[in-house]
């Protein structure tokens, strides 16, 4: 079922505003709790930690509610129009500083990383299903998650460059005020992008949703091997690719002696490698197995990784820009594969067990994705608070190592360890060419 190029933008576009959320909380919230709101960083780490588990354990709550949804506008699509301005105010009330004590600041942080969360993933949960009822074209699929990542990196690249610069030119000395008037208008992009996204896509396939009970929806979930490994698999990726995200601003500006002017053209060199990474990962997978192009840049991840640790000190800015590129652009090439993999996992499982269970399993996939991020929102703090990192100073040598070691060394063992989990994955393009024929055969 071919999709034409205004509904592949369109269902990008629900995605860029996503990476409005997702990108902001995996490249600038430890930053902006740490060196703009003054939170400790221990503190930074357990926010980090328990907001995501507590998120995490949500989702799979909302992915049953969402694959119970009945509407004239589909299962999923209601969500973007609903949330969307939620999706935006939540934005903005998450980076408002107040001048309260200590601990007012610390509920405040909570409270809106909270509600934040709660709307972003009641768009987020619909969204991320949404791929497997406007087409069951698994070379479509891959085609419209291309569009998808390649709008996301742009969401990317406003959070990384364009509000970092906004904040110092429109904040007039005061960061966080800058801060403010910058996300906040990212959260008003957010809203009109939902918007935009559910006007342009047609949910076209219709699934019985499921009446099984949910205990043994968990069951059948745990029997797909291939969901399962899915679900470690992002855990692991989010893992590295999240602490070494969170630490990139810490590196520019410490470890290279950047300050916050280098900021933002750190971050923006991840995002243009991200983008073209889309690019290449949708020419590599059209020329070999994408299973094999998904495990082979992920190894090579690691060994780049590796070098960039031995080979960059503080005064090899430019070869930390080059490493920073090749690393992210390998590291992202799994992307586009991995999210349309998750549709063909769940057309296995209900070839496999009889039983489609669609909801909980993205909102399961969702589950696995923010315990990763959150686990290492939290590793990222209590590594900083361990190496006596002191905001806005001269940082130790221990601290320097930290964020070295964060940067490099630490994610790419993550991203060896994904390499190795993904040779388990059996999905390529002519299995579920298989998986699909059975679906389409009428049983006796």
């Amino acid at each position: 079922m071919k999709l034409t190029v205004r509904e592949k933008i369109g269902f990008g576009a629900g995605d860029m505003a996503i990476s409005i959320v997702m990108m902001s909380m995996q490249l600038i919230v430890a930053y902006f709790y740490t060196d703009i709101f003054k939170l400790k960083a221990a503190d930074v780490g357990i926010l980090l930690l328990t907001v995501r588990i507590l998120d995490a354990i949500v989702d799979p709550l909302i992915g049953l509610i969402t694959d119970k949804t009945h509407s004239r506008w589909g299962r999923y699509r209601p969500y973007l129009l609903i949330f969307a301005i939620p999706f935006g105010i939540t934005i903005l009330l998450m980076f408002i500083t107040p001048d309260f004590s200590y601990l007012g600041k610390l509920i405040w942080a909570y409270v809106t990383y909270i509600l934040l969360t709660l709307a972003y993933t009641f768009i987020a949960i619909p969204y991320v299903s949404i791929i497997g009822v406007i087409t069951d074209d698994s070379r479509e699929r891959l085609s419209a998650n291309t569009y998808r990542f390649v709008m996301t990196k742009i969401g990317m690249f406003l959070v990384s460059i364009i509000v970092p610069v906004a904040a110092v030119k429109l904040g007039q000395g005061n960061l966080a005020t800058g801060y403010q008037i910058a996300m906040g208008s990212m959260g008003a992009l957010g809203t009109l992008l939902c918007f935009y996204c559910f006007f342009s896509i047609k949910e076209r396939i219709t699934h019985e949703p499921s009446r099984i009970p949910l205990l043994q929806q968990f069951r059948s979930l745990l029997k797909n091997d291939q969901w399962v490994i899915l679900g470690i698999v992002i855990l692991i990726i989010m893992l590295g690719g999240s602490v070494r995200s969170a630490v990139a601003a810490y590196y520019a500006k410490y470890f290279l002696n950047g300050g916050d002017a280098l900021i933002p053209y750190f971050l923006t060199t991840g995002v243009v490698a991200s983008v073209l990474s889309m690019l290449g990962a949708n020419f590599a997978a059209k020329r070999m197995n994408k299973l094999t192009m998904f495990r082979v840049s992920q190894a090579a991840t690691f060994i780049f990784s590796a070098a960039m640790f031995v080979l960059v000190d503080s005064h090899s800015v430019m070869l930390a820009f080059t490493f920073y590129f090749i690393i992210t652009f390998l590291a992202d090439m799994q992307l586009p594969v991995y999210w349309a993999s998750i549709a063909e996992a769940v057309d296995y499982g209900e070839v496999k067990n009889k039983e489609r269970v669609s909801g909980l399993a993205f909102g399961g996939i969702l589950f696995f994705q923010k315990l990763g991020m959150g686990l290492a929102g939290g590793l990222v703090g209590f590594i900083l608070s361990y190496a006596n990192y002191t905001p806005d100073s001269v940082q130790p040598p221990s601290s320097l190592m930290a964020i070295s070691l964060m940067m490099t060394l630490i994610p790419g063992v993550f991203h060896l360890l994904v390499s190795w989990v993904m040779r388990k994955f059996i999905i390529d393009d002519d299995y579920y060419q298989n998986i699909r024929e059975q679906l389409s055969t009428p049983s006796s």
